[in-house]
């Protein structure tokens, strides 16, 4: 590793941990900061794909886990959701199951969802196996949209 990929370290840290921090409930978007990394054209490609897709999985973890780990206070006033919200959320990933979780990468929809399958109890490996591939997808088509059109 040479120098001039040393200093680039730094900058593929701050994309995935965008990415992570935009898989959780906090605003953020990652395709940005991936897009502008892309179109500066001294990245390699395949790390930055692995870093946005490491990041925004871990993220979505974390919100797996936080469903699992905070349901119990579900009832209490500060709970992020109301019980409305929580029983449209179950109702809905009951319908439609695990395979929602496809849906994981969609802003708005996807981190709820998250959530809803750790308060629901979904596996963490069937978890990872399809928010996993739909982060993943995500990122792989953004970037080739971004060099088939802007690079």
């Amino acid at each position: 590793m040479d120098c001039s990929s040393l200093a680039q370290l730094p900058l593929y840290g701050g994309l995935f941990t965008s990415a992570l921090i935009a898989a959780t409930v906090f605003p953020m978007q990652s395709e940005a900061v991936l897009v502008g990394l892309l179109l500066d054209g001294n990245f390699s490609t395949p790390l930055l794909i692995v870093a946005a897709s490491c990041g925004n999985v871990l993220g979505a973890v974390i919100n797996w886990w936080l469903g699992r780990s905070l349901d119990r206070f579900r009832h209490r006033p500060w709970f992020p959701a109301t019980n409305r919200q929580m029983q449209r959320a179950e109702q809905w990933y009951h319908r439609y199951g695990r395979w929602s979780l496809l849906l994981s990468w969609v802003p708005i929809v996807g981190d709820p969802l998250t959530v809803i399958a750790g308060v629901l109890g979904e596996p963490l490996l069937s978890f990872l196996l399809i928010a996993g591939s739909a982060k993943l997808l995500r990122y792989l088509l953004l970037t080739a949209l971004t060099l088939q059109w802007l690079g």
